[in-house]
């Protein structure tokens, strides 16, 4: 277990994370293992469709707080640390939001942050060491001065070096500085024409390094203005300190909340990585692992197995040749048992049942002792008397090679005496042997059960396979026969073998030669179910490809038809505009212009009823008062259900909600949603492969093959234009890029659309392209 839970931690971000989960106990209540399946499932729910929450800045910074109750002032990386503490609250409170937490939802919800905090600290302190001039005006002010009279010192130094009156004084013309002061080298014979402090003298005595006077006055005042900028600095740091302080018990809340999801989260990444799911639990004492591999073995590499214990039998007795995984077996049960009762998912089907056992009791592996003098079976035997002594109802048992190491025909009756003692102290057990006697102890005792590691006499190698419910056959004389020993040698060994053992052996064989035949049937079986259910999902899919053509051909031909419409609309309504004019001018009778638009408005209730489109507003149902904010209303035009969110304009045009798209539209164009008329469609709007809404912003291509994907692509597009979207989501997924290749060429050729591009951080990235419509 210690070497499972030093790779839990390896997927922990922070410490005290890497701490608990190096730390972590099983629970003895199936309520608490519950919550812990579900945070685990939730976690990793969120990281398959969110990815991984940040958590990376998780720093502890207990201690720190600590002291600050205690009117301590912080360093500016303690600062630092609690701000990226901060921030890691912030961040867990952006992926939470607007999103379904599951599990999680109670410990992300009682996260609090703290913005104003974690930004004046992230303002004041720029670096380990370096507090910024914005902390604070007056810190501002001293630094600007400070500089000013740096900036003075090097002005008159500069004088003096370059100077031609002093410059023959002078050892070298350049600046350096004696205990944090600027001087200037002096030839010894000199040091009486510069004025100034003497800081230090040369080792030979020819240079001395004196202050001129002029720069010791601003030294002195700088000196003095680095005081103060210390003092300022003390005062920043208390006063962040303070501020911490009085928000100390919501960030040490929010920092126990991070750590538990970092834990979390490494549950769900352990998972991930191990091809684990959720087991069901029981408090009975069943175990049911179906197709389960040792943790710590390769996924792609390890035999599955699958074993089960507490249901039909509280004993079993696994057999099998050294090396042909009885050990492993052993182990699985054990480690996949603590796993799941410590709240992490376990390598096995989803179909697994694990129970929650307070105490697992293991004698596994060879403890010999040179310096206790403990032989082999005398240190199985010591754990195996502790073992037995601490026993309890409901605990589980776990012995290997049960009674080897001494006289195989008293330890096999210790074997059978220590089985038959656990039973009686209720516990599950499960052991391996080699003891023929504890496979027949096994078939005539009940809740006792046989299992054996399969072996392949032909190849000579085991299979790893548990068998459930078959003892094991000793296969000595057939692996000697493969190996090529004397027939005759054989035949005298199986002479020794007493009636009751051959026939034993005999049974075995056949049993073994029966379930050989049973398997390959039912191999054979499973291949015809397989078969069988590809071909009806072929002709499900071929079925479902012949109605979506055709779905969509009607699609197109019904969207190519309403575009039709439109235009004649538009133009029928600029004919009347004209029309219009023309009587405002007096250049129309206005008998004329009635016969005209009865004209037109006939023409187009005829396009419409041979259409099969709506006909024009003036045949459908229209407002007795005008429409209120909140009323349902259909546009005419197009069939699609809004809500008014304004009563109409001076212009007689209504502001409406359609979806997430705004829009105003004529009274003229709407009428009451409770009398739709005949020809007006479903409130969904047309109808493109999938359902489309008439105002859905995104379509979904991910799974579909790239000619089907153009072609769903093409009619959301037609849809899209219809109901005057200006910009659209196309989701294609990474993949190998072949369908966001296909979707951009489809794109680039489409009229429709005036450009395009990828999308980007937090619209799906490369896995999303944006359209924008004309």
């Amino acid at each position: 277990m210690p070497q499972i839970l030093e790779r839990l931690a390896g997927f922990a971000s922070s410490e005290d994370g890497k701490e608990y989960c190096r730390t972590l106990t099983p629970v003895d209540t199936i309520s608490q293992a519950e919550i812990w399946q579900d945070q685990a499932s939730a976690a990793r729910e969120m990281l398959e469709q969110r990815g991984s929450p940040g958590l990376s800045g998780i720093r502890r910074i207990k201690e720190a707080l600590v002291r600050t109750q205690m009117g301590g002032v912080l360093s500016t990386r303690e600062l630092l640390n609690i701000a990226s503490v901060l921030s890691v609250a912030r961040g867990l409170k952006r992926y939470a939001t607007g999103q379904d937490n599951g599990a999680l939802a109670p410990l992300l919800q009682s996260i609090s942050g703290n913005n104003q905090l974690e930004e004046q600290i992230s303002t004041s302190i720029i670096g380990e060491n370096e507090i910024s001039d914005n902390a604070s005006h007056e810190l501002s002010s001293i630094r600007r001065r400070m500089k000013a009279v740096s900036n003075k010192i090097r002005d008159i130094l500069q004088k003096y070096i370059t100077s031609s009156s002093y410059s023959k004084f002078l050892q070298d013309t350049i600046v350096t500085q004696r205990s944090s002061r600027n001087v200037i080298p002096v030839k010894a014979e000199h040091k009486g024409d510069i004025p100034g402090l003497v800081h230090d003298v040369s080792s030979s005595g020819a240079t001395i390094f004196i202050e001129p006077l002029p720069v010791v006055h601003a030294g002195n005042e700088l000196r003095e203005l680095e005081g103060a900028e210390q003092k300022e600095i003390n005062r920043i740091l208390s006063t962040l300190s303070l501020m911490c302080d009085e928000s100390r018990d919501d960030i040490l809340r929010d920092y126990d909340a991070m750590t538990a999801l970092d834990l979390i989260f490494a549950k769900a990444k352990l998972s991930s990585d191990m091809q684990a799911t959720r087991p069901r639990l029981n408090d009975r004492g069943v175990i049911e692992y179906r197709n389960a591999r040792h943790p710590l073995l390769d996924p792609q590499a390890a035999v599955p197995i699958s074993v089960r214990l507490g249901k039909d039998f509280d004993t079993l007795v696994i057999t099998g040749p050294n090396t042909g995984g009885k050990t492993v077996s052993l182990k699985t049960i054990g480690l996949l048992t603590l796993m799941a009762n410590c709240g992490l998912h376990i390598p096995v089907s989803e179909d697994s049942e694990a129970p929650i056992i307070s105490r697992i009791y293991s004698d596994i592996g060879d403890e010999q002792s040179i310096a206790q003098s403990l032989s082999t079976f005398s240190s199985h035997m010591t754990n195996i008397v502790k073992i037995l002594e601490a026993a309890q109802p409901g605990d589980l048992i776990l012995l290997d090679e049960l009674g080897a190491g001494t006289d195989p025909v008293e330890g096999a009756a210790l074997a059978v005496a220590i089985i038959e003692e656990a039973r009686r102290k209720g516990a599950l057990t499960a052991a391996t042997t080699h003891y023929a006697e504890l496979k027949s102890y096994a078939i005539v005792t009940e809740k006792v059960e046989n299992a054996c590691q399969e072996f392949d006499v032909e190849t000579l190698r085991p299979t790893y396979r548990l068998l459930i419910g078959i003892p094991g056959k000793s296969n000595a004389f057939a692996i000697s026969r493969r190996l090529g020993l004397d027939e005759n040698i054989i035949r005298a060994a199986e002479l020794r073998l007493d009636r009751e053992e051959s026939e034993f052996e005999e049974v075995l064989s056949h049993l073994e030669q029966e379930r050989s035949s049973m398997e390959a049937q039912r191999i054979s079986a499973d291949a015809d179910r397989r078969q069988a259910q590809q071909d009806r999902r072929l002709a499900d899919e071929y079925r479902k490809k012949i109605e979506r053509e055709h779905q969509r051909s009607t699609e197109r031909a019904r969207i190519d038809a309403m575009r039709i419409l439109e235009n004649a609309r538009e133009e029928a309504d600029s004919v009347m505009r004209e029309l219009s004019v023309m009587r405002v001018r007096g250049t129309a009778d206005n008998q004329e212009i009635v016969e005209l638009r009865k004209t037109l408005n006939t023409a187009r209730d005829l396009l419409s009823q041979s259409l099969d489109l709506p006909k024009s507003p003036d045949d459908v149902p229209m407002f007795s008062t005008p429409p209120e904010p909140g009323q349902d209303v259909i546009l005419t035009s197009t069939g699609t259900r809004a809500v008014v969110l304004s009563p109409p304009d001076k212009n007689g045009k209504v502001s409406l909600q359609a979806g997430r798209l705004k829009m105003n539209v004529p009274l003229s164009d709407l009428h009451p949603s409770e009398k739709q008329p005949e020809g007006i469609k479903d409130p969904g709007g047309v109808s493109v492969s999938r359902s489309f809404d008439p105002i859905k912003l995104e379509i979904d291509l991910r799974g579909e093959m790239t000619e089907e994907g153009v072609m769903l692509l093409e009619q959301f597009i037609d849809n899209a234009v219809m109901n005057k979207v200006k910009e659209i989501s196309v989701i294609h997924g990474k993949g190998t890029g072949a369908l966001r290749t296909a979707v951009q060429q489809a794109l680039r050729r489409n009229k429709a659309v005036k450009n395009f591009r990828l999308g980007r951080y937090g619209e799906g990235e490369s896995g999303v392209t944006i359209a924008e419509l004309k």
